[in-house]
């Protein structure tokens, strides 16, 4: 997508402000995020959207990426009736059982270590790539780890607003 506007950024930018503010939250559970992106429309292109998102991002406070961060639940246990979180955790759909048991052990020790989900952008990703990743971020300080956090949140967020502008659906009000 190169300096381009589409049917669904052009729905997007004309819902009406509940609307708008659903479709955010449902990308990013940040009410501060969503508040910024809400409050720049109508975008021009794709990629202004995406530079606002990154803008909101890199200004969230702590408690405005845990707020983010509460929206999403553990890798490997997808919110049930969540088609969002069944899609982009797939990678952990056929993992194995000693697999899935590896990855709630390591769910809870970073848990219980930073106070929130482990987040990672798993689009794509395979179940021991999730599973490397939170070996590895279990060492990062909480600074470290807030900032990984971050960049994580804006790869999914990307790709959510992705999606909500490529829709064909007509607006579901």
């Amino acid at each position: 997508m190169t300096s381009s506007s589409t049917p669904g950024l052009a729905r997007f930018n004309a819902l009406p402000e509940s609307a708008a503010t659903a479709a955010l939250h449902e990308a990013c559970a940040s009410s501060a995020w969503g508040s910024k992106l809400l409050s720049q429309r109508p975008f021009p292109t794709v990629e202004a959207l995406f530079a606002a998102s990154d803008a909101a991002m890199a200004e969230l406070t702590a408690e405005d990426l845990a707020e983010a961060m509460a929206g999403h639940p553990p890798i490997g246990r997808p919110k049930p009736g969540d088609p969002t979180s069944s899609r982009e955790q797939r990678g952990m759909a056929g993992a194995s059982e000693e697999l899935k048991a590896e990855m709630l052990e390591l769910n809870l020790a970073y848990q219980e270590k930073f106070g929130h989900v482990f987040l990672i952008c798993a689009t794509g990703a395979t179940g021991e790539q999730m599973r490397d990743a939170v070996k590895t971020r279990i060492g990062n300080t909480a600074e470290q780890e807030r900032e990984t956090v971050r960049t994580e949140l804006g790869k999914i967020n990307r790709i959510r607003l992705t999606r909500l502008v490529e829709t064909a659906e007509e607006d579901k009000d």
